[in-house]
């Protein structure tokens, strides 16, 4: 019988943890980190790479990407549907900016109800939805300046690029925008998608192939969630384009271990994998752009409980 997809990750964890260079980081807490590494897994009859050995809020993971692609970079209205995950970046800002060092729940609940305050403190710059949907453009001038142009919408560029090249090598979405970096909150860990269509032989559908590459990857809590979007998001390309989910290829640059791990990473390589997920997309959106987390139903995820441990801002 072959091994559960999912050891290839526990086998990624165990060797950080134990073969991992311990260096210090921007945060300060430190890490284990190894270069370069690679997961795959096969997406096919409904098959995701959806973590057992500990719960993933995967419908928080999909909230995140549905909101990346209305090129939202508020997290407003993510605070209203009760996703968490980028609350400490815009807090911090504010305590630095402000000197009011107010508690991170207080500073959300005031997200939430003052849409104002909201706007001036829940932006995170023009991180991944405003590069994936707006890429933004300047156009040279006769007098010599420069004026914006139009945005670029990669993702609906890529759609467009699949269904008419299918067998182009520039299916390509990229988050790292080097004139924007210092005006994002957290430059783009997830940064360079390429899709590869293949076979399509005898009759059957051809599968989207997808390689992701991540130059920075917080092993423990990050990669559940980034390995879960980066699947959804290829099956939702593939629905739109008539393609069959094919295989997901994962490479991380600075593979890591924060040091303040250590429970979570030990209680969770205690724990055996179990079930295999599979994500049933109930609907065919007219675009890319219309899924709703109601199109969205995993069947047979039986995890592990949930590890909880402290993001590094």
């Amino acid at each position: 019988m072959s091994p559960h997809p999912e050891q290839q990750y526990l086998d990624l964890v165990a060797r950080i943890w134990s073969e991992g260079s311990e260096r210090t980081d921007r945060t300060g807490i430190g890490t284990r980190s190894v270069m370069g590494a690679m997961l795959r897994f096969d997406l096919a009859d409904g098959a995701m790479p959806l973590i057992t050995t500990k719960r993933v809020y995967w419908k928080t993971a999909t909230r995140e990407l549905l909101w990346f692609l209305t090129g939202e970079t508020n997290i407003r209205p993510l605070v209203l549907q009760g996703v968490k995950i980028w609350n400490e970046w815009p807090h911090a800002n504010y305590v630095r900016e402000t000197g009011d060092d107010i508690p991170l729940d207080t500073f959300v609940q005031r997200i939430a109800d003052d849409e104002a305050f909201a706007r001036r403190w829940g932006d995170l710059g023009p991180v991944y939805g405003k590069q994936w949907v707006d890429w933004p453009t300047f156009r040279y001038r006769k007098d010599g300046l420069y004026e914006k142009g139009e945005g670029i919408n990669q993702i609906a560029q890529l759609v467009e690029s699949l269904r008419k090249d299918p067998g182009s090598r520039r299916h390509i979405i990229e988050g790292w925008n080097v004139a924007d970096l210092d005006r994002m909150a957290l430059p783009p860990c997830h940064k360079t998608y390429q899709y590869h269509v293949s076979g399509g032989e005898g009759g059957r559908k051809a599968r989207l192939n997808c390689v992701l590459y991540q130059r920075s990857c917080d092993v423990a809590l990050g990669l559940p969630f980034n390995l879960w979007s980066a699947a959804l998001l290829q099956r939702m390309i593939a629905l739109q384009v008539d393609l069959e989910p094919g295989e997901l290829v994962w490479m991380g640059g600075d593979t890591h271990l924060y040091l303040n791990h250590a429970h979570l990473i030990e209680e969770q390589l205690s724990r055996e994998p179990r079930g295999r997920p599979r994500l049933e997309i109930t609907r065919r959106p007219p675009t890319i752009f219309d899924y709703r987390i109601e199109d969205f139903e995993v069947h047979g995820y039986t995890p592990h409980g949930a590890i909880k441990a402290p993001v590094a801002v």
